[in-house]
């Protein structure tokens, strides 16, 4: 029941006296202004207020707490011995300010003047299983309470003080206290297999399971099912199990000395291993923090490991030591342990394999006589076939092949004590020596490019470089091998030695470590241009090359040429001073091409355009090959710096370059080609006038025979006509005729045929009819028919219904209660009389007769009406 204070205190504007007519359980409050005291009125009763009286609470009804709930009452009223309100002299209640009261179920009760009713009647909390409240005294108290000990029931008295805590487990129904309030709702937390409850403590406390805990300790609670923690019990968490396999171990950590489950002693920083020989699962400890999750190492029959800081027997690291362990075997890597290059193959050395090992510590190995002392850093190989495994004090610095040499191949190699370089050539197979190692030769970019294209310098030649074209990468340890081509030449510098030789093809050439090959920088292109072609192979020849400039004569026309010259090299293969002079000359093709067109220019400017345009060639090849003593031209050029010589020019165009000029030679040679054709088309057309005629006389001789024949012809194709048009006259009237007579029969039958099925249609409409009636009548029947066994069938069960409700009822009853039920009526009647103590009465009024039988039975009527029937009874 809510209730709002604020309305009870509120006066009825306007009202100094009335009359209050008061239901039951409801209360006023009246206010005597000549006394100040304020009264409690309850009803059912009639008010009637004075003049100095005044209503300052409106009818409201009493409080109803009903059973199971409490409420809450504010400045409850004082009280005596005899639960009654306490008044003051002047008749006012007197009430405890300030304090509280809870009131449970009881007869409905009013609020005296003064007292407030804080919120709503509550229901009782219930407190079930596996819960609590958390209680604290906000004053002190002393409560009662009954506990079973050892069987026996016994009362303690605690005396709480505020501020005092405690649990009020369930299951059971909390009486609640105006001296404590409720905290929280503790709830128990289900502990599951492979799982345990963190707990810290709040304050010094001794646990559930009586042991003392310190303020902030943390413990865990591993037992399985339900937990309420304590009031000084705090939760910090669930902590699952981890699940260890004989492949799965755990590595953990002490934050403090502590013993721990398996009551071993660690101290702070210290670093384990669980396994599964130590437990099947493992739950952390408050004082232990899971590192990691260490899987298993297995070394498998052709495997090994380097073991760090290996674990000795006591569990203690061995710092800075190394451990070889070899398969089949399988372990933990304990905390602080590592491997070194994780788990390697045990080296399969073939017949043709070696390995080159350091040693990282004097040691000694071998036996007797064959003892062998390593000092640090010596170097020695050990060959195949065989396995190995190395030990701790060496190291393995490579594994190396025997490298099959062919004749043609070679390869680098270095000492590395005294730094000697040496080219090791096929055809053999190596094995370096454990103070050689492979030394790679490098060039430069131009070269390197030049050899990874492999290019041939004879069909590609005059080609210009390529951008973009994929080069192999080579091995810069191999010797550089180049083929050189037929009737071409590669010069060699040898830098150590600071001499050179030129190679002819068809050769190979393998390069010491100290050569590189000289590089050609030749022009190409027309107009030649300087380095366009890279080479490293000289071309001898014969061969071609092409140039394109301009000249001009004398009376300043300018031209320009394109010339091709036909060169090759005169050198004597077995004279190396000759040979030399082939690569004297870094560009011999610009330079060649400069020379000839510097005389060509020459010579040109002294000739005037005519006399250049009518004889060209004789001017170019005087003024470039020259004349002997006869007066007649040289057949060759030859320079004498390299042994280049130029055999022929070919003259492949000239070109003014001057428009004007070039306009005034086209036209000439369009007029001289007009004259030509006039003269062509002239003869052309005598002839044509001439075979005119005579295909003309051809033409007219052949129209008049084919005019005949065509006369002909029209003769037959008239008569044709007119023996068509009789034989198409015939035909129609005889189709027509046909025609009609079809479509006069094609109606008749479909006359007949409609006329057929309209009767067809007709008897079917019939037929459809006749059955959907017959089936409407068939089913009114059945229906009929169901209705009427339903009824019967109702009757039946009915009737067996009330003969078995009947034989129930009697069978219920019994035969000694009919018969009581019987005998009740007469003998009822009977004892009442005797109650009566009538002996005999007569009423009548003297005009019928008496009848003595019934008198009785009058009497009792009047009271039996009042009485229930013996069927309601029964």
């Amino acid at each position: 029941m809510e209730m709002n204070t604020a309305e009870r205190k509120s006066e009825l504007p306007g009202t100094t006296s009335g009359v209050i007519r008061l239901k039951p359980q409801q209360f006023i409050h009246v206010l005597d202004n000549n006394t100040g005291v304020t009264r409690l009125e309850v009803g059912p009763q009639t008010i009637t207020l004075r003049d100095h009286e005044r209503l300052i609470l409106r009818p409201e009804p009493m409080i109803i707490v009903p059973p199971r709930h409490y409420c809450l009452v504010a400045n409850p009223v004082l009280r005596d011995e005899e639960n009654q309100p306490i008044s003051d002299a002047h008749g006012q209640v007197r009430l405890r300010y300030g304090d509280e009261e809870i009131r449970f179920a009881q007869d409905p009760f009013p609020l005296y003047p003064g007292e407030e009713l804080l919120g709503e009647v509550t229901r009782l909390e219930v407190v079930e299983t596996n819960q609590a409240l958390r209680l604290r005294a906000i004053r002190d108290f002393t409560e009662t309470i009954t506990a079973t000990v050892d069987g026996e029931i016994e009362t303690q008295t605690i005396n709480r003080l505020a501020g005092d805590e405690w649990l009020f487990e369930g299951p059971r129904t909390y009486i609640p206290r105006v001296e404590v309030e409720v905290v929280e709702t503790v709830t128990a937390q289900v502990i599951k297999p492979n799982q345990a409850l963190r707990l810290i403590a709040r304050q010094s406390c001794t646990d559930r399971q009586g042991n003392r805990r310190r303020a902030g300790e943390e413990w865990l609670v591993r037992e399985e099912g339900a937990y309420l923690p304590g009031v000084d019990e705090s939760v910090v968490g669930t902590i699952k199990a981890y699940v260890l396999t004989e492949r799965k171990a755990l590595h953990l950590m002490a934050k403090r000395t502590f013993t721990d489950i398996f009551n071993r002693q660690r101290k702070a920083g210290d670093e384990w291993l669980v396994t599964f020989e130590d437990a099947e699962i493992h739950i952390p400890d408050v004082y232990e923090e899971v590192v990691r999750e260490v899987e298993i190492t297995t070394l498998g029959d052709r495997e090994w490991c380097i073991v760090v800081n290996p674990i000795d027997n006591l569990g203690k690291p061995q710092l800075g030591m190394r451990e070889v362990r070899q398969g089949r075997t399988s372990f933990f890597l304990h905390p602080g342990e590592s491997l070194e290059n994780g788990i390697q193959k045990v080296y399969v050395l073939g017949e043709q394999e070696a390995l080159l090992l350091r040693a990282k510590e004097a040691f000694t190995e071998g036996e007797a006589d064959n003892l062998i002392q390593h000092q640090p850093g010596d170097l020695w190989m050990i060959s195949g076939p065989r396995d190995y495994i190395p030990r701790v004090e060496l190291e393995v610095v490579e594994k190396r092949k025997t490298i099959p040499l062919d004749k043609n191949e070679g390869i680098y190699v270095r000492d590395i004590q005294t730094g000697e370089l040496r080219l090791v050539s096929g055809p053999q197979a190596y094995m370096l020596s454990p103070y050689e190692e492979l030394w790679e030769k490098v060039l430069t970019p131009v070269i390197e490019e030049l050899l990874s294209q492999k290019g041939d310098p004879i069909s590609e030649r005059g080609q210009h470089r390529r951008e973009g074209v994929e080069s192999v990468q080579r091995d810069k340890t191999r010797a550089v091998v180049f083929h050189v081509p037929q009737n071409a030449a590669v010069q060699i510098h040898d830098y150590k030695e600071r001499s050179a030789r030129t190679v002819f093809g068809p050769d190979l050439v393998m390069l010491g470590p100290d050569e590189s090959f000289t590089v050609l920088s030749l022009s190409g292109g027309k107009p030649k241009r300087p380095n366009l072609i890279k080479s490293l192979a000289l071309l001898l020849g014969p061969d071609f090359m092409t140039d394109v400039f301009t000249v001009e004569t004398s009376d300043h026309a300018r031209l320009q040429l394109q010339l091709s010259y036909n060169w090759y090299f005169d050198v004597d293969r077995h004279d190396e001073q000759a040979a030399a002079k082939l690569f004297q000359v870094p560009d011999f093709v610009g330079d060649a091409c400069k020379a000839i067109a510097s005389r060509v220019r020459g010579a040109v400017a002294g000739e005037k355009f005519d006399e250049f345009h009518r004889n060209s060639a004789r001017i170019i090849r005087t003024a470039v090959f020259g004349t002997d003593e006869e007066g007649r031209i040289r057949d060759e050029f030859r320079f004498r710096t390299n042994n280049l010589v130029i055999t022929n020019i070919d003259i492949q165009s000239v070109e003014p370059v001057d428009e004007r000029t070039l306009e005034s030679l086209q036209k000439s040679v369009q007029i001289a080609i007009q004259i030509t054709t006039d003269a062509q088309e002239a003869a052309a057309k005598q002839d044509a006038e001439r075979i005119e005629q005579a295909a003309k006389a051809r033409l007219e001789r052949q129209v008049i025979i084919d005019r005949g024949a065509a006369e002909g012809e029209r003769k037959k194709l008239l008569e044709l006509q007119a023996e068509n048009a009789a034989i198409e006259a015939t035909g129609k009237a005889t189709a027509e005729a046909r025609a009609k007579a079809e479509a006069s029969r094609i109606q008749g039958e479909l006359a007949v045929n409609l006329a057929q099925q309209e009767a067809e249609a007709a008897r079917i409409r019939a037929e459809a009819e006749l059955a959907q009636l017959r089936a409407r009548q068939e089913a009114e029947l059945a229906h009929q028919q169901a209705l009427i066994n339903l009824e019967i069938e109702k009757a039946q069960r009915m009737a067996e219904i009330t003969s078995e409700e009947f034989s129930q009822k009697v069978a219920a009853i019994g035969p000694e209660t009919l018969k009581a039920i019987a005998q009740a009526g007469p003998e009822m009647q009977a004892r009442l009389l005797q109650a009566l103590g009538i002996q005999s009465v007569l009423i009548t009024d003297g005009r019928n007769p008496i009848n003595l039988f019934s008198t009785a039975q009058g009497l009792i009527n009047p009271v039996q009406s009042q009485l229930p029937s013996e069927s309601q009874q029964s």
